[in-house]
């Protein structure tokens, strides 16, 4: 070993002790004759003292050579500091150096490497392995390890076995685009690379192996933005013989373990919550329940006024922002002028302000009498001081325009905090939802998801009312798993593959060997996947998950510093029976 200790761990106890180190300059602090040096590693960083009186002086010289980032081995003596620095662990000893060997000298770095530096994202990603020995960035990634190897304890712990399955495997219909892998060996023929095992996980099941699971790397081709990825990564998990309650069971007890274990955080209890009330009351599948805010639907009280706006609507809908009554016009302006954004796209906004002497003053007067805002006040419960807003319009649009609004006055109001942890199961989802484009159904899950056996009469008469044995894990708004029970006979499947369109021949050609295995004794079964990055930027407190990557795509799904995706030689391309025509 080219070192006795590691740059984190020394203190007063190894006074007097020969040591040595090796490392990464952090810097140097030359007061003529005295030179400081803080050498980094991994583990932490120790001060290095060259002394004129007391020091060769080629080994001075030697440390007026130094830059950031080189690379050095120093032996010397542990001695107490003068000057302590109680901010490190290290901060009480220093190195008194002998001898000092140059390693590798470096460049001067394109950013500065410190917790606060002043690289930006593409230049930081351009120079990745650089970025890594921040600290801020080194700890997202130790955070990730072991989140992963607690993980790994857990489900040992549950009789779960971890097994790998392909990753060239064969693309599928449904679901984001794939990445495809051309077959030289089989010219014309793609593999694809899985978005997820589904296939694989329920093969497993029918083989007997009634505990899987799997930390794994999936693949989609689809748009990015913070919390996505073209690569990432799943705890991806499936169980036999059980029904739903035993795998919510199963995996709130892994979250509460993460959370104990890597955070020293005890999770209360998981709230549960069907797909339509959270629509009804917030707006979207995924409701942050850090704060309160539910909708209010005011139909009933706001429509017949004679307030066009509301009359037209087909449903009038609001929050109630606790405390915020004191909001200026500019801010009333400001909020309105946001989600009239076309990303929110509401034609406008009503506010009620509830005044601190009782009295109510709308931005709409002039349409509703004093006792037709007392109505609105008694329907959100709302109380002197607190800010009533309200969208309207057709149904479906104003309640996500709403989620948008009701998020924002979360963050504004300072409700949203990170160290608060609000988990939730959303269940119930619809089976299937309709899309335009294509003008048939699509599932929302996967085509595996098994609909509830009440409602399977409901896939002839009304599809979109039928709901699945599907549910999520929702922490503080972000999903963070998903999972159903799945079909595990030939028959259902068939009937699944004829609601999304396909035919027999296509339904065959796909997943004929799936359909195959259900005729050989397959049990019934479920599972879920965390989104492994997504769970650990939660963890850490982060929007994005790229910091919990060692090596993430940019925005355009580019790795800039190998320069990926890039061309290939043509002698590659021949090789691969290809032949390119790329569209201007």
């Amino acid at each position: 070993m080219l070192r006795t200790h590691t740059c984190g761990e020394l203190r007063l106890d190894q006074v007097n002790q020969e040591v040595t180190l090796a490392g990464w300059v952090q810097r140097v602090r030359n007061k003529g004759g005295l030179i400081w040096v803080d050498l980094r590693d991994r583990y932490g960083l120790t001060q290095l003292i060259f002394e004129e009186e007391s020091s060769e002086k080629a080994l001075l010289e030697k440390a007026e050579t130094l830059g950031r980032e080189f690379v050095v081995q120093a032996t010397g003596t542990v001695i107490e500091r003068t000057s302590k620095n109680d901010k490190i662990p290290t901060g009480a000893i220093e190195i008194k150096v002998k001898t000092l060997e140059v390693l590798n000298a470096a460049k001067v770095p394109p950013f500065i490497i410190e917790d606060e530096t002043d690289g930006g994202d593409e230049l930081r990603m351009k120079y990745r392995y650089l970025d890594l020995r921040r600290n801020v960035v080194r700890e997202k990634l130790q955070l990730r390890h072991k989140m992963m190897q607690e993980t790994r304890k857990y489900m040992d712990a549950q009789n779960f076995i971890e097994v790998e399955t392909p990753v060239l495997i064969k693309s599928t219909p449904e679901g984001a685009r794939d990445f495809v892998v051309p077959s030289r060996t089989n010219p014309g023929e793609f593999y694809a690379l899985p978005q997820s095992p589904q296939t694989f996980k329920q093969l497993l099941m029918v083989s007997g192996f009634d505990r899987y699971f799997q930390i794994v790397k999936c693949f989609r081709d689809e748009d990015l933005r913070a919390d996505r990825q073209p690569e990432f990564t799943q705890i991806d998990c499936e169980m036999a013989f059980v029904d739903q309650e035993d795998i919510l069971s199963t995996f709130e007890g892994l979250t509460k373990h993460l959370f104990s274990s890597v955070k020293g955080v005890e999770l209360e209890e998981v709230k549960r919550m069907t797909f339509a009330d959270a629509m009804k009351y917030y707006g979207n599948d995924k409701p942050d329940l850090r704060f309160d805010m539910k909708f209010v639907e005011l139909n009933e009280v706001a429509k017949g006024k004679g307030f066009g706006i509301f009359d037209n609507a087909e449903l009038v809908v609001g929050i109630c922002a606790k405390g915020a009554a004191e909001y200026t016009r500019k801010q009333l302006d400001a909020l309105t002028d946001w989600v009239k954004r076309p990303q929110i796209g509401a034609k406008g906004m009503v506010y009620a302000k509830y005044n601190a002497d009782g009295t109510i003053k709308s931005s709409v007067d002039k349409f509703y009498s004093t006792e037709d805002l007392q109505a609105w006040a008694s329907a959100f419960e709302a109380e002197p001081g607190d800010l009533m807003l309200i969208l309207s319009g057709d149904a479906d649009k104003v309640r996500k325009q709403l989620s948008e609004l009701r998020l924002k006055m979360g963050e504004d109001l300072g409700l949203r905090d990170r160290n608060v942890f609000k988990p939730l199961w959303v269940m119930d989802f619809p089976l299937l939802e309709w899309d335009e484009e294509t003008g048939r159904y699509h599932a929302m899950h996967h085509p595996f998801t098994s609909p509830k056996k009440e409602d399977i009469p409901l896939l002839d008469a009304d599809p979109g009312a039928v709901r699945a044995n599907a549910y999520d894990l929702v922490i503080n708004g972000v999903e963070i798993g998903g999972g159903s029970i799945r079909i595990h006979d030939k028959a259902t499947q068939q009937l699944m593959f004829k609601h999304l369109g396909f035919s027999e021949e296509e339904a065959q050609k796909q997943f004929g060997f799936l359909m195959e295995a259900f005729e050989y004794g397959a049990p019934p079964h479920g599972g879920i996947a965390f989104g492994f990055d997504r769970l650990c930027a939660i963890f850490g407190g982060s929007d994005s998950i790229r910091d919990y990557i060692a090596f993430p795509k940019n925005n355009s799904g580019r790795d800039v510093m190998i320069d990926s995706p890039s061309s290939i030689a043509d002698e590659q391309l021949t090789e691969l029976s290809i032949r390119l025509a790329v569209k201007e």
